[in-house]
């Protein structure tokens, strides 16, 4: 399961885990974009399956995890890439709404953690599983602007972290990812003037994530920087 599947990362990692044969349940809120990337991969000669949610509403989240099941069956990779920026511009901690905040942390937080609680029954039961948490560097600096993302994406990290500590043994494994720059709506969104020439595309980060997934010798919360990583093709 991949979540933010409709654009970017997610819609990239989609197709490349489907040209690697995985069988995949696509989550976004934007029906149309997602049926697109489905329809794709589809054309492609792969599987994946579309479920039109928002996993910062809880009522979604448990239709996600009902609807994932019956689709594809138990999930054994779950990739938490789905992300909310905030409001843009983005504006000083002082600034910001509560409500924005609270819109971030839905999304960012409280749905993975509700997320991976729906579906992780089933992989302890296995004794295997992976959940992949997308961070980024504002989850470690402190960048002016980005408070509300930065706090958020610091609180999945550490989350990760905890998940992996209490089900060490288990073989149940937990990543963090930190993708980078890329050249994508949100970072856009987030930085108009940025010069596109100097972000990496979605589909090179696909590929490096792509390759962590594969690779289980890596350790439960460990926390990984895709620009340094380097696939081994």
């Amino acid at each position: 399961m991949i979540t933010g599947a409709s654009r970017g990362l997610g819609a990239a990692l989609a197709r490349e885990l489907a040209g690697q044969g995985a069988r995949l349940a696509l989550v976004a809120r934007g029906e149309e974009a997602l049926g697109e990337v489905v329809n794709a991969i589809r054309g492609a000669g792969g599987e994946a399956h579309a479920i039109v949610a928002d996993v910062g509403v809880k009522e979604d989240v448990y239709a996600i995890a009902g609807a994932a099941a019956a689709l594809v069956g138990d999930v054994e990779v779950l990739v938490q890439n789905a992300s909310e920026l905030g409001a843009v511009p983005l504006a000083l901690l002082a600034d910001t709404a509560c409500e924005d905040l609270e819109r971030v942390l839905a999304v960012n937080v409280i749905g993975p953690f509700r997320l991976t609680k729906a579906l992780v029954g089933p992989m302890l039961l296995r004794g295997r599983g992976l959940v992949v948490h997308l961070s980024s560097d504002a989850a470690t600096a402190a960048y002016p602007r980005w408070g509300a993302y930065g706090a958020s994406k610091a609180a999945l990290d550490h989350l990760m972290r905890i998940w992996a500590a209490e089900l060490a043994g288990t073989g149940v494994r937990f990543l963090g990812v930190d993708p980078g720059e890329m050249d994508t709506v949100m970072h856009a969104a987030a930085i108009p003037d940025a010069d596109r020439g100097s972000l990496a595309r979605p589909e090179e980060i696909a590929g490096r994530v792509a390759e962590m997934i594969r690779d289980d010798t890596l350790p439960s919360g460990a926390r990984l920087e895709a620009g340094s990583w380097r696939v081994a093709r």
